[in-house]
């Protein structure tokens, strides 16, 4: 291995990887995903779809999820800094409803791997970010499902500076709290 570190997370499954980065004076060169790496750091996924969306500071997208059709994801920021976050929604899990949170950034190149039956979601905290990730099931519109942001029996510590106005979508205001969604499960 060698080319990435794997930090486990207090949450079983998440995984926060670190490549090995290559710089001088020209700039740099990273892998940001070998299969091989990947399959020996215990993440053996087969991703089908990438997908990028760029934001401004102050946007949050989430917690989304998908109902029956779950994805593992594999995010990145390659402009900018978020703050991202996951929430465990594994039926039976000894960890359902907990978060963790890690920020991503194009300075320290991280990657956090979310695997299928949790929720997804992230604040931009720079003026602008691109933000990257890998899915491994392609993405069904009609199977969208979401927790809401600032749920307080969650209660995900979202680092929003004093005077930063939230920008979100109408539905991510919307999706009701985790008790509503364990009634359903």
């Amino acid at each position: 291995m060698g080319k990435i570190t794997v930090e486990t997370c207090e949450i079983e499954g998440l995984k926060v990887i670190t490549p090995a980065v290559f710089g001088d004076a020209r700039g740099y060169f990273m892998e940001t995903y070998n299969y091989n790496d990947f399959k020996e750091a215990g993440i053996d996924q087969v991703f089908v779809q990438d997908n990028q969306s760029a934001s401004k500071k102050g946007v949050l997208r989430g917690l989304h999820f998908q109902k029956e059709f779950p994805q593992d994801k594999l995010v990145r920021v390659v402009s900018g800094e978020v703050f991202d976050v996951a929430v465990d929604l594994r039926k039976g899990s000894r960890t359902f409803g907990k978060w963790f949170g890690v920020l991503l950034s194009a300075e320290n190149k991280k990657q956090f791997f979310i695997p299928k039956n949790f929720a997804h979601g992230f604040l931009v905290l720079s003026d602008y970010a691109e933000f990257a990730y890998k899915c491994t099931d392609f993405y069904h519109p009609n199977d969208e499902g979401g927790i809401l942001y600032n749920d307080p029996d969650i209660g995900v510590e979202w680092p929003i500076p004093g005077g930063m106005e939230l920008i979100m979508s109408e539905k991510d205001t919307k999706w009701g709290g985790i008790k509503e969604f364990a009634t359903k499960m």
